[in-house]
């Protein structure tokens, strides 16, 4: 199980990570990123944090 966390003063709200989530864990408002859905269907693939140019989103294994 993995664990996606946003650092909101970090995120510039580009929505870079909403975009390359294939799971669609993140979501957008208020122009923050945050985690919608259900965390335990995050794969740990790290392609939100590879998009992400502020370096606001970690991935932790549980």
């Amino acid at each position: 199980m993995f664990i996606v966390t946003i650092d909101e003063d970090q995120c510039s709200g580009c929505d870079s990570c909403a975009e390359g989530c294939p799971a669609h864990l993140l979501a957008f408002s208020e122009d923050k990123a945050h985690v919608v859905g259900d965390e335990s269907e995050c794969m740990g693939c790290e392609s939100c944090t590879s998009v992400c140019p502020t370096g606001a989103i970690s991935i932790a294994e549980m």
